[in-house]
């Protein structure tokens, strides 16, 4: 049984109430929802929230709310590990055992459920614990600068100060959208970057929404995105 599992408390502090804040008109984890839904290879979609107008809504976009995440699993400093295999062992007494699952964050308005199979499919060809995607680096990791107290600059690697950029090895950045995972992984509590596996996403559909300037970045990426265009 493959299980998504979509972790949304209530307590969003930066921006209240972003998981179900309207974003281009639609709730911010209807997206998420909507995505799970469209890969057709769901079992069961699962959003596991300690807040009853988060379940409300994300029962009427089609997800199941079948328990209450308990409070010590719904604090800022939770990590996401723990939370997912609570889920996993509240549906294994509902009769849902999942054997694939996969952690779908809530604030994902790029998500694509074709991500969602490719990254699936690599976790069910491969070897490794977990799958998930990451994004290229826009610049260079190895020419970082840090900013001196007086202004001055100085290269965090001075090493590579001569290296031309194309000659320096990519880099790449955990895109924040989804984390497949074996059921074993998951109850194991493997740390995910450690022990998983990638797949690239292409720059323009990763966005990070913490401030009320990157939700309007947001919006307008989803737009140009929306109607066919790249940003």
């Amino acid at each position: 049984m493959k299980l998504a599992v979509i972790p949304a408390r209530g307590g969003s502090k930066r921006i209240p109430r972003k998981n179900i804040r309207a974003f281009a008109g639609k709730p911010m984890i209807g997206y998420a929802i909507e995505a799970a839904r469209a890969t057709g290879v769901f079992d069961r979609i699962v959003v596991s929230t300690d807040d009853a107008e988060i379940g409300e809504i994300a029962e009427a976009f089609g997800a199941d709310v079948p328990f209450v995440r308990p409070q010590e699993l719904a604090d800022d400093h939770t990590p996401t590990v723990p939370v997912i295999a609570h889920a996993i062992q509240t549906c294994d007494v509902l009769g849902w055992r999942a054997t694939e699952v996969c952690c779908i964050y809530p604030a994902v308005p790029l998500i694509a459920a074709g991500d969602l199979v490719r990254a699936l499919r690599a976790l069910e060809e491969g070897s490794a614990a977990y799958v998930f995607p990451v994004a290229p680096f826009p610049s260079a990791i190895q020419r970082a600068l840090r900013r001196l107290p007086d202004g001055a600059a100085q290269p965090f690697f001075p090493q590579y100060v001569e290296t031309r950029t194309q000659d320096l090895e990519p880099a790449y950045y955990d895109a924040g959208q989804f984390y497949w995972g074996r059921r074993s992984a998951w109850l194991d509590g493997l740390n995910i970057h450690a022990h998983g596996a990638t797949v690239v996403l292409a720059e323009d559909r990763v966005v990070d929404i913490d401030t009320s300037e990157d939700w309007a970045r947001a919006e307008a990426l989803f737009r140009v995105l929306s109607q066919g265009g790249r940003a």
